[in-house]
């Protein structure tokens, strides 16, 4: 009987039978073997026997059997729709994606370094979640392999690699997805491998006192069987499997020797109710005596995984510890199973009701998770990630519908300026197309050059990354600042050419016009922020010309004149909508007499009434003066340069911070000279008005070895 997929077309068996499977597959595997030299129908049935151990799902069973089949078929996909149905084949394509992703980073020795970023990825590749369960069986089969054939020839090196990337990678991924009995087989056979000196000696203390361990055992079981039967309790009691690299690790984190460690002799008790949890660890400590801050109750306060259960440890009358955990059978069922215990595609194909809903919700939070359990979940409004591989084989995390040009800037801001193309697997796409969980993405970058405005162009879909787009923004404003300091410093050096002053250093000449810098000068003549006559008169006579410019009268605004808003609380009378800003040569706060000048394609430069510049314009150029007055602005700052000599001494620059600091003003510049034992100092701080400013000089004036602290 044949059943057709929901939303697949494919026609699939109403039930499969995995050993019908087995039969179809092993002749096509032939004497086909693993890298690691293991056949592969030897490896499908060792992922078989552990994937039925955790739950006899016949989709997943097909699926371990069916791991190899796109090596040994070239239309697998097809094959596998057409007999097994859609589901099996992304089961089987997922599969294949993760081991070949795992052969990827290890052989790339990057497994090991970016285990965070690879769980993410491998949960973020999946489209069920059974995958992670198929992997975390392939990897345990085929470490019971190296345990098998050890001192057989296979590759110590490469056996130490799996053993590695296992500890590092899928352990912890098991941990995490709460599948108990993979994470400790996992972990057993890998540290087995990797320190085999220890384990033996560990193994070996285990089996010389495992006849007096389990004799204790067996006589504990029976005396607490014996009081629940009294008490009316129905519970099964058994004597709980230990794990060697768990008592390892105890033993270093607590450093304890063997025989202090609680938990080699370990009790599990499993009842029907959560009420008879805490009666039975109430009749537990009356028998034995229990160990003081060795109880956990992970009931009422669950693990992040889910994991709910009673711990604690007791001691008999002869000293000896024992511990146990109480638990439902439903809270035991996960603990063993984990997700194993409650199916559920990632796109809610398969509807479930009631507290499974719970179960649903928390894995679908799992599949986006982005840290170690310690952390919180991600919220259900996070941003949707995506997760793919530099050429060297290292995990890079992005937003959904990142492309190649993302993953460029990424990497390095100078790469995604050169980005002129990208191989993703191997093959050329173009840079505006959106990149897939685990591609592995190769970028081709000119030796020169820069991006494209293009990329900016949000309907061309070439940036989805806020990141990306505004380095790129960031590209295109220094390259106008670079244009804008030649063409300003041309400027500048003509008008020196036609004064016959070419021999005035322009460092000289920027500090007379109470520019901080050359460039700052060179853009402030490329927007004709000042007039060219206030070089000659800086080069002639600075004092004289500041004091004998005579400052421009400011008029008062009329009622009823118009009056526009402009940049930092200037109003410009009788313009509507005007751009303005702040004239680097003077700096003008709030209430300093200001007069606006209208700068070509810069909108209105607003000076000091007193500034020599002003003055100069206001010759040149009477035409261009427009009226401004301070607006009501609380919360507008201005950019103010403050000047500093003091004898250098170590930590005056911080005692001088720690004044701004404490009057809570931005400090957006700083440069410093130091000449001879004596410090010259510029900063450039935001204040809101010339109180602020100078409530903050008297306070540098105070600070020692300050000889004077002024505004430029």
């Amino acid at each position: 009987m044949v059943a057709r997929d929901a939303g697949s077309g494919a026609v699939a068996p109403e039930r499969i039978d995995p050993a019908e499977v087995r039969a179809l597959v092993v002749p096509l595997y032939g004497e086909r073997t693993l890298r690691t030299g293991e056949p592969f129908a030897a490896h499908a049935d060792g992922m078989v026997g552990i994937i039925r151990d955790l739950r006899a799902d016949p989709d997943l069973l097909a699926a371990a059997y069916l791991f190899g089949i796109h090596d040994v078929l070239r239309d697998a996909d097809d094959w596998l729709r057409s007999r097994f149905g859609a589901v099996v084949a992304q089961l089987v394509a997922d599969l294949r994606q993760l081991m070949r992703l795992s052969e990827l980073t290890r052989t790339r020795g990057q497994a090991g370094s970016q285990a965070e970023g690879l769980r993410k990825m491998l949960l973020a590749m999946v489209n069920d979640v059974r995958v992670v369960l198929l992997r975390l069986a392939s990897r345990e089969q085929t470490l019971r392999y190296f345990a098998a054939r050890r001192g057989t020839g296979i590759d110590a090196d490469l056996q130490r690699a799996i053993a590695r990337e296992t500890l590092d990678l899928y352990a912890p991924l098991a941990n995490r997805l709460g599948v108990w009995q993979l994470k400790w087989a996992l972990e057993d056979l890998a540290f087995r491998l990797l320190e085999p000196e220890t384990y033996r000696q560990l193994a070996r203390l285990l089996d010389e006192k495992r006849v007096e361990r389990e004799r204790f055992i067996a006589d504990a079981v029976v005396a607490l069987r014996q009081r629940l039967e009294a008490a009316g309790i129905s519970a099964e009691v058994s004597g709980r499997p230990k794990h060697i690299v768990s008592i390892h690790n105890k033993m270093l984190a607590k450093r304890l020797a063997f025989d202090e460690i609680y938990d080699v002799r370990a009790l599990r008790v499993i009842v029907d109710q959560v009420a008879h949890c805490y009666q039975v660890l109430s009749l537990v400590h009356e028998m034995w005596s229990a160990v003081e801050g060795e109880y956990d109750d992970y009931i009422a306060r669950p693990k992040p995984n889910g994991y709910q259960s009673l711990h604690t440890v007791v001691r008999d009358a002869g000293g000896r510890t024992l511990e146990i955990q109480i638990r439902t059978r439903e809270m035991h069922e996960f603990a063993e199973l984990g997700v194993a215990a409650h199916w559920q595609y990632k796109e809610g194909r398969r509807r479930v009701a009631g507290a499974d809903q719970q179960r649903v919700a928390w894995l679908r939070q799992l599949l986006a998770w982005r840290a170690e359990v310690d952390r919180p979940l991600p919220s259900a409004g996070a941003e949707e990630r995506i997760y793919v591989l530099t050429p060297q084989g290292r995990v890079v995390e992005l937003p959904a519908g990142a492309t190649p040009i993302d993953f460029a800037y990424h990497v390095h801001t100078e790469l995604g300026h050169r980005c002129r193309g990208a191989r993703v697997d191997g093959a050329l796409l173009p840079l505006n197309r959106p990149l897939a969980n685990g591609q592995t993405v190769e970028i081709i970058a000119g030796k020169s050059g820069g991006p494209s405005r293009d990329w900016l162009n949000p309907e061309l879909g070439y940036l989805a990354s806020a990141r990306s787009r505004q380095k790129v923004r960031h590209w295109f404003n220094l390259l106008e600042l670079e244009q804008s300091i030649a063409t300003g410093r041309a400027v500048v050096e003509r008008e020196l050419q036609r004064l016959g002053r070419t021999a005035v250093k322009l460092d000289d000449l920027a500090r007379r016009l109470g520019f901080a810098s050359v460039d700052e000068l060179s853009v402030a003549a490329s927007k004709e922020e000042f007039s060219l006559r206030s070089i000659e008169q800086a080069i002639a006579a600075p004092s004289a010309a500041a004091s004998q410019a005579p400052p421009p009268v400011i008029g008062k605004a009329e009622a009823g004149r118009t009056a526009a808003r402009g940049k930092g609380g200037i109003l410009v009378v009788g313009v509507d909508s005007l751009l303005t800003q702040m004239a680097r040569c003077c700096r003008p706060v709030p209430p300093d007499e200001i007069i606006g000048f209208v700068t070509r394609g810069r909108g209105v430069s607003v000076h000091r009434a007193g500034c020599s510049n002003a003055a100069s314009l206001a010759d040149r150029h009477p035409e261009r003066l427009i009226e401004v007055a301070w607006s009501a602005a609380p919360e507008a700052v201005y950019p103010v340069d403050i000047a500093v000599l003091a004898q250098d001494r170590s930590g005056l620059l911080r005692d001088i911070s720690e004044v701004f600091a404490r009057e809570k003003l931005n400090v957006v510049g700083v440069n410093t000279l130091s000449r001879r034992g004596e410090a010259r100092m510029s900063f450039t701080v935001e204040v809101a008005d010339a109180a602020a400013l100078r409530r903050a000089l008297a306070q540098i004036a105070e600070v020692n070895g300050v000889y004077s602290a002024r505004r430029r």
